[in-house]
């Protein structure tokens, strides 16, 4: 059973307005990103489900994270099919992402009291996931959808929808700016925030710090 409610989650991406997205199939290099997230402020973290055994580096990952950084709620991301779900939820994840909408992956999530946040690239498909429930709705991948326009065109005749940009969204206050003058909830930064060579070089003091500047950047800007 997850350690967070869906209104923890709900309410953590909108104070913050900020979740990074990370994978590796290395579980020590995972619970350093989580960890160096952790520091510089982040209270949401979705791994992605991308790799093979990926489920078996998540487990480890929300063990350790439940002892070493109590306050993040850890998530999983890249999930397209309710079996799947439902394997993670087992394994204590405190919230769903997925690039697509599937309304199985709903009646799996509402189930369990578990929150859901699928992906959407246009107005009806955002629609039918209210109407299935959800109360963020990722815009994916954001940067070729339109990017803050696109933002700005849907809240226009449907006001109420906090949305989260993913894909497309970089580090840089500019870009961060754009995002959320247009009315985005919150972002998901993922290869931009955890670049290759840092990666590469253990540099975790880095993404500590440029988590906190993201922090600081969206902050003022959130709505």
């Amino acid at each position: 059973m997850a350690r967070f409610k869906r209104t923890d989650i709900w309410r953590t991406l909108a104070e913050t307005g900020m979740i990074p997205l990370f994978y590796h199939p290395d579980p020590a290099t995972a619970r350093a990103a989580l960890q160096a997230c952790y520091r510089g402020g982040a209270r949401a973290f979705e791994f992605t489900n991308r790799g093979e055994h990926a489920h078996e580096v998540f487990a480890d990952l929300q063990k350790w994270a439940a002892v070493n950084c109590p306050d993040m709620a850890l998530g999983i991301g890249s999930i397209v099919d309710p079996a799947t779900a439902s394997l993670y939820l087992q394994l204590g994840a405190a919230f769903i992402v997925g690039p697509c909408l599937n309304p199985d992956i709903f009646k799996t999530c509402n189930r369990r009291q578990a929150a859901y946040i699928p992906g959407c690239g246009t107005i009806t498909e955002i629609g039918a996931a209210q109407e299935l429930g959800a109360e963020i709705v990722k815009i994916f991948p954001a940067g070729n959808i339109g990017g803050p326009s696109f933002v700005k065109n849907i809240l226009a005749p449907m006001p109420w929808t906090r949305l989260m940009a993913t894909g497309g969204v970089d580090t840089s206050p500019e870009n961060l700016t754009a995002w959320f003058n247009a009315g985005v909830a919150c972002v998901g930064l993922g290869s931009n925030l955890f670049t290759p060579a840092t990666i590469a070089a253990g540099d975790w003091d880095a993404i500590t710090r440029q988590c906190q500047t993201v922090l600081q950047t969206i902050k003022p800007l959130l709505k």
